[in-house]
């Protein structure tokens, strides 16, 4: 990254932070040489990695009208949904209040009635159960050592599903390692008919679990992937020929 100003250098209790500009694009990093987000200034909206991109494939399930995401970063996620569609009721989750403010500063977090923000452990929001059923739960819970152990757990599996509504579907952001982890398909498999996965090209394993089995087609998928890469502004078909049921 050496093309990239250095805007903010921090630490906080879970380690560095910092912000990185090259005039185009903005980064929000937590290790060195590690990019947790990346925003395009000019148009925010637009996913600038392969994981949120495929992330974003949820939307091929169903049109939400609320989501939960659990682990914020510089918002990237929160972007691409709020211009899919404004109307959705969106509630971050991030544990570390520096990033809550550097999102919020440094990322043009689009911030609105319609978007709740809550610094709290993405696995204590979920056990407190107080937040109405959603449509989706997208969980991208990473530190600098890559992903939180809690998010491969059978306890995040139960209490996750526990805020989805009766169709709804749990998006996890992994590792590609995690394709080979048979007891965390086996464990999203005893709760959701329904588990999907796709591989990235920056190396990520994202999971969908639906709560209803789903009867996609070649032909439904690709139509859906076209549309809704005119919508976002950015090609889903890379994604699409990686997502597959995970068996």
């Amino acid at each position: 990254m050496s093309d990239y100003r250095t805007l903010v250098q921090q630490q906080d209790e879970w380690g560095s932070v910092a912000v990185l500009d090259d005039g185009d694009c903005r980064i929000l990093a937590f290790g060195e040489h590690d990019e947790q987000s990346k925003l395009l200034k000019k148009a925010p909206h637009v996913p600038q990695h392969t994981y949120v991109q495929a992330m974003l494939l949820a939307l091929l399930y169903l049109k939400p009208k609320s989501a939960i995401i659990l682990g914020l970063g510089g918002g990237a996620l929160v972007h691409a949904l709020r211009h899919f569609d404004a109307a959705i009721k969106l509630t971050a989750v991030e544990l570390r209040p520096l990033v809550l403010e550097l999102a919020k500063s440094h990322f043009q977090l689009p911030l609105s009635k319609k978007l709740n923000l809550i610094n709290q452990d993405a696995n204590q929001f979920l056990a407190s159960a107080e937040h109405k059923k959603v449509d989706i739960i997208f969980a991208d819970l990473y530190g600098s050592e890559g992903v939180d152990a809690g998010q491969l757990s059978q306890t995040f599996i139960e209490q996750s599903l526990a805020l989805l509504k009766s169709e709804g579907l749990l998006v996890l952001n992994c590792w590609k390692e995690h394709s080979q982890d048979r007891g965390l398909l086996a464990r999203l498999q005893q709760h959701f008919p329904d588990v999907r996965a796709c591989l990235t090209g920056g190396g990520n394993w994202v999971v969908f679990a639906s709560r209803t089995p789903k009867n996609f087609t070649s032909a439904g998928l690709k139509q859906g992937a076209a549309g809704l890469s005119a919508v976002l502004d950015c090609d889903l078909g890379r994604s699409l020929s990686r997502f597959e049921l995970w068996q």
